[in-house]
């Protein structure tokens, strides 16, 4: 007999014992499948357990030598004990102290919000299974409704209080000072029996996960250097994500006063309203600027430039600086040229063209395919469906590659701006943590 290891489908690995009788291979007991790699070494070391006891000699006590005598009274007192008895002190030693530091056991709103975020950081998952956590490692029995009880009152009387605690925190570690906040938006969506269900907030949009057939809602995240959270707001999942930047900074300016630091954010909220909005309000911005989507004009100004730039005996990392009195507030426009980036442009534009040319070889590309973005705006349509490839546009795109704009009205060095949006990873990472270590998507309930 001899163990096997069998790769499923879905991705666990199932533990088979098998054995060979004339010829023909059986399966002789299965210990199941799983995906964790801990659970999958527990379950080899039974499986070849069960063939060394099923290949010892009948009247054989099994082997103990190996066993001391300390050992042996570890394993008859863990015989004794069911899981649930055996508790797992490490989440608690580790987040409940930082729990404690950042302060919010001021808040007096009871033991359960401190398990529930305990368990979370170290058991993430769904409400009944932050339970059965809490019972298995923990000792604690949580009825499910007193938990869904307990968060009405979270939303109604505690989250504000909790909030301030964080906001304090985040404050304290930059210093007492926040002088740069980076924003940007992110949706959440919903699984429902009726993927098209609209309720509330709860509503069909643009999805930045790729489910644009489940209702979502967006969150709008506030963070300063380092990643720090200082706040959010939630709005319907329908709702344009230039519209946010400016109500939730007001939102938080005055709940926490603020003051006005710099705004960082990335292009996606660049419009001439938030501009209007963010100058009269009186706030310093550092924005992505969309370059390609210039004026004819600003484009050529800033092609000039780029190719004095490119010139250069060592142009990696240089930039220029234009003017914008068109805008609000009479902002810069900083452009940067990056050799790392340009290799990137090139190497996806390429890419895009491969597969263009053989869509158009194979026939599979039509005239009611085609939009004008991504790698469609190198199509050219002849007469009623004649497709070809504008190579003069594909020559043209050349001279943007390695090109990198940044809008801002900052009282700050072309270089401190650019380092400044250079952080802006840091909320997209938040997000990352947000939706995959813990697990805040997707959400299976509404009410």
């Amino acid at each position: 007999m001899f163990v096997r290891k069998v790769k499923n489908r879905s991705g666990s690995t199932s533990v088979q014992v098998i054995a060979k009788n004339a010829g023909a291979y059986r399966i002789v007991k299965s210990f199941g499948a799983t995906r964790d790699p801990e659970e999958l070494a527990s379950r080899l070391a039974a499986a070849r357990q069960y063939i060394q006891a099923a290949n010892r000699p009948a009247g054989q006590a099994p082997l103990l030598s190996a066993l001391s005598a300390a050992d042996l009274a570890v394993k008859n007192a863990l015989g004794s004990l069911s899981n649930p008895q055996i508790r797992v002190k490490g989440p608690e030693l580790i987040f409940g102290r930082l729990y404690d530091e950042i302060g919010f056991s001021q808040v007096e709103c009871g033991e359960l919000f401190r398990h529930l975020v305990i368990a979370r950081l170290a058991y993430p998952g769904s409400k009944l299974k932050t339970i059965d956590y809490l019972y298995r490692y923990q000792g604690l029995r949580v009825p499910k409704d007193r938990i869904y009880r307990f968060l009405d009152r979270l939303a109604s009387t505690y989250k504000a209080p909790l909030e301030a605690v964080a906001f304090t925190h985040t404050k304290k570690l930059l210093g007492g000072v926040i002088a740069v906040v980076f924003y940007d938006m992110t949706t959440l969506y919903f699984e429902a029996e009726d993927p098209a269900e609209e309720t509330d907030i709860r509503r069909i949009g643009f999805s930045k996960d790729g489910k644009n057939q489940c209702p979502q809602i967006m969150i709008g995240l506030l963070v300063g250097p380092g990643g720090y959270p200082i706040g959010y707001d939630i709005f319907p999942g329908n709702t344009f994500e230039g519209g946010t930047l400016v109500p939730t900074l007001e939102q938080l300016a005055a709940k926490y006063q603020l003051g006005k630091p710099v705004i960082v954010a990335d292009s996606a909220l660049l419009s001439q309203k938030n501009l209007e909005a963010l100058t009269q309000a009186g706030y310093r911005y550092i924005l992505g600027a969309r370059i390609k989507n210039e004026s004819q004009e600003i484009k050529r100004q800033i092609l000039a430039k780029a190719r004095e730039l490119k010139a250069q005996p060592e142009p990696d990392g240089q930039r220029f600086t234009l003017k914008r009195p068109d805008k609000p507030g009479t902002p810069r426009l900083i452009v940067t040229y990056s050799l790392k980036r340009s290799k990137k442009d090139a190497h996806n534009r390429e890419k895009g063209l491969r597969r263009l040319k053989a869509k158009l070889t194979s026939g599979k590309l039509t005239k009611k395919h085609i939009q004008n973005r991504g790698n469609n705006k190198f199509l050219e349509l002849e007469g009623e469906a004649n497709i070809k490839l504008d190579e003069a546009k594909v020559r043209a795109d050349l001279e943007w590659d390695g090109l990198k704009g940044y809008l801002t009205n900052a009282e700050v060095s072309d270089n401190q701006a650019v380092s400044e949006y250079s952080h802006l990873w840091q909320i997209e990472k938040a997000f990352r943590i947000s939706k995959t270590d813990l697990k805040v998507r997707p959400i299976f309930h509404h009410l």
